[in-house]
Formats: C-alpha cells, sequence, structure tokens
C-alpha cells in the first residue's frame, strides 16, 4: 500500500507541475465577455481575441474615472487598444450596444480612438461610440485612429479633432480595408485629410455609409472622406454634413 501511495503522490506532483507550466502562468481567455470599463481595459491584452460586448458602458460604469474619464492617466483619459506596431487582429462585436462618454486626450500622439489601429484581419462591428471626445494628431476617429481590417454596422457621436486624417469614425482606412453599414454624425475639426466619416481612405473602401454634423478644416475636407486615394472606393453613401474649408473642399469628398 504504501509503494502505491507514492506513486499516486509523484503521479499528482507530476500533474500539479504540467498544470503550472510556465512558473504558474496562465493564459489569458481569447473570448471576453465585456461588462466594465476593466474588462474593455482587458482587450489590449488580447489583440487576437473574439470579444463581446454585454451591456452598455458609461460614466456611471465601474473602471470609468480611472480609464476614460477626462481625469483618467493624468489627464490624457482613455489609452487606445492596439497600436501600428501592435494592432488589433481580433473581432470585437458590440451586439448593438453603446460605448458613451470616454475621453481621449492625447494632441500629440498618432493613432487616436477607441481602437488606436484595427488590423488586417480585425473586425469592428455593430457598435456605437456615442458623446465620444477624441483629441489626437495623426490618425483620429472616435471609433478607431486607423483601419486596416473591416468596420461594419458602426456609428459614433460626439467631437473629434485632429492635424491630419481625422474623421468622426475612422481616422484612416487603408490597405484593403472596409467601413461599411455604418455613420457618424459627430462633429470633426482638423487641419488635411478631414472627413465626417473617415478622414483619409487609401486602397480602402467605403459603402453603403453616411454623415451628418459639422466637418471642419483646412485641405482636402469632406464631408464623408476628406480623400479618397488610390483605388479607393466609395459606394451607395452620403452626407448631409455642413463643410468648411479652404482648399479641395466636397461636400462628399474633399479629393
Amino acid at each position: 500500500m504504501r509503494r502505491i501511495s507514492s506513486f499516486l503522490i509523484a503521479a499528482a506532483l507530476i500533474a500539479g507541475m504540467v498544470g503550472c507550466a510556465g512558473g504558474g502562468y496562465t493564459p489569458p481567455s481569447q473570448n471576453l465577455e465585456i461588462r466594465t470599463w476593466y474588462d474593455l481595459d482587458t482587450v489590449r491584452n488580447n489583440l487576437a481575441g473574439n470579444h463581446t460586448l454585454m451591456n452598455d458602458l458609461d460614466s456611471t460604469t465601474p473602471g470609468y474615472e480611472g480609464l476614460a474619464s477626462p481625469t483618467a492617466n493624468q489627464g490624457k483619459g482613455w489609452d487606445p487598444i492596439g497600436s501600428s506596431n501592435d494592432s488589433f487582429t481580433g473581432t470585437f462585436d458590440g451586439h448593438g450596444y453603446e460605448i458613451r462618454d470616454v475621453v481621449i486626450n492625447r494632441p500629440d500622439e498618432g493613432d487616436v480612438g477607441l481602437f488606436g489601429v484595427v488590423g488586417g484581419e480585425g473586425v469592428i462591428k455593430d457598435i456605437g461610440i456615442v458623446n465620444v471626445t477624441a483629441i489626437g494628431e495623426d490618425g483620429v476617429g472616435g471609433l478607431a485612429g486607423g483601419n486596416r481590417g473591416t468596420v461594419i454596422d458602426s456609428y459614433s457621436t460626439g467631437n473629434v479633432t485632429g492635424g491630419r486624417r481625422v474623421g468622426g469614425l475612422v481616422g484612416e482606412n487603408q490597405y484593403a480595408s472596409t467601413v461599411s453599414d455604418s455613420y457618424s454624425s459627430a462633429n470633426v475639426n482638423g487641419g488635411e485629410y478631414i472627413g465626417g466619416l473617415v478622414g483619409y481612405s487609401y486602397y480602402g473602401t467605403v459603402g453603403n455609409s453616411y454623415s451628418t454634423g459639422n466637418v471642419t478644416g483646412y485641405k482636402y475636407v469632406g464631408g464623408l472622406v476628406g480623400e479618397n486615394q488610390y483605388a479607393s472606393t466609395i459606394s451607395d453613401s452620403y452626407s448631409s454634413a455642413n463643410v468648411n474649408g479652404d482648399e479641395y473642399v466636397g461636400g462628399l469628398v474633399g479629393y
């Protein structure tokens, strides 16, 4: 009996060692259910995961003050998820819910939005970004600063401000990217490549979408898209935005 007991103890120890491989590290779930700002913040550690929003997030939701309010992060507000070097390549399904009241105050930074950059395999769908305040330099949008993937069935309201490539929903739409079945009624202000929905579209597609609100810039200013370049396409879309600018200004497309 003692020999059998020793064998069982050794087996248990080996099993425990296997279960704690890597010093006891347990990888984070790749499929998050998001109910609080804390949950949303965890998405940045799961950039290739499949995530689902389970309810609206706003200024009364746990985690707002420390993560998404005007005083969060030493006054910089929300830290965008994903960057040019480490983009979001998973799926974010909003399930028709809204993310409200997020503040992003990073006037010297690029790739500014709830998401910094959505990568080529990334998909964001069925989400509303409501009453957003997004301030950045280059590549600024209410939902995403840069999109290289797919944004579908989404919308934004609020105020978006930047220097270049600024859009109410997406700042820059590039490299076989798509924005479809979406809209923005955000007020958009900036310098160059300023659009009510998308600031700058480069080899991108915009379809079945529209914009309203006020769009103000200096050069390449459009009610829907500021500049549509290099085999980019726009289809079944419109704008009723008020547009103001100095050079290359259009009700639908600036240039």
